[in-house]
């Protein structure tokens, strides 16, 4: 979810900007090693980056101050982890603002812990469940891309609930408000960005299976010795 320009009010949009750039630095120093002591995964990274583009800028008008779209971050940290993801969501959130009047500047860094540090933390999180609990890979890919969408949707509830309480039940009202409207266009669009994560990494499956085989993401397929 995007929240618009100037929405927030000035000591919460400053916060939200504090607590983001740890991680995005973090993230930005993970993207440099990566390119560096693998250059053969730039392509991959691109690829990671232009999904969440993509994705997150198919934007439907929800609530006042803010959007329901997809957010394409979980496959990202499913591939490089996701302090990649904070630095590529950075990318994506700012090209939107400035070339697409999505979001904005003032409310990037909320925008930014939402989508690109909470959302992948939980996607990147359900999918080392799913490797735990031995579920299918895709049934897991569909969890991670489901679940790291549903879990900026959370989040930017209880963003805008900080900044806007209800006056009669407060901070903890106005986010269960916040989330029972976002849920009605939110969940359809986690479904279907889990169903759509699955096909792209059917596909990344085929064509770049060496390279999901050196980040960890499928298992290398034994080498058969020759009679």
């Amino acid at each position: 979810m995007h929240i618009a320009e100037g929405f927030l009010p000035v000591g919460h949009a400053v916060a939200w900007f504090v607590v983001a750039t740890p991680f995005v630095v973090h993230g930005a120093r993970a993207v440099i090693r990566q390119s560096r002591e693998h250059p053969e995964s730039r392509l991959l990274l691109a690829a990671a980056g232009a999904f969440t583009f993509v994705l997150s800028s198919i934007k439907l008008p929800s609530i006042t101050g803010s959007s329901s779209h997809p957010t394409g971050t979980g496959l990202g940290a499913v591939l490089f982890r996701p302090p990649v993801m904070a630095f590529l969501s950075t990318i994506v959130l700012l090209f939107q603002a400035l070339l697409l009047a999505h979001g904005g500047i003032t409310t990037l860094g909320a925008n930014v812990f939402s989508m690109g540090i909470a959302g992948p933390w939980v996607g990147y999180s359900l999918w080392k469940l799913s490797n735990a609990l031995s579920w299918n890979r895709h049934l897991g890919i569909f969890a991670a891309l489901a679940g790291a969408d549903l879990a900026t949707y959370v989040v930017t509830s209880f963003q805008l609930g900080l900044a806007f309480p209800d006056p009669v039940s407060g901070v903890w009202g106005s986010v269960v408000k916040f989330l029972g409207i976002f849920a009605l266009s939110q969940v359809p669009l986690a479904v279907i960005e889990g169903i759509l994560g699955v096909l792209v990494f059917r596909l990344l499956s085929d064509v770049a299976k060496p390279e999901l085989e050196r980040l960890g993401v499928v298992a290398a397929e034994p080498e058969t010795v020759a009679a």
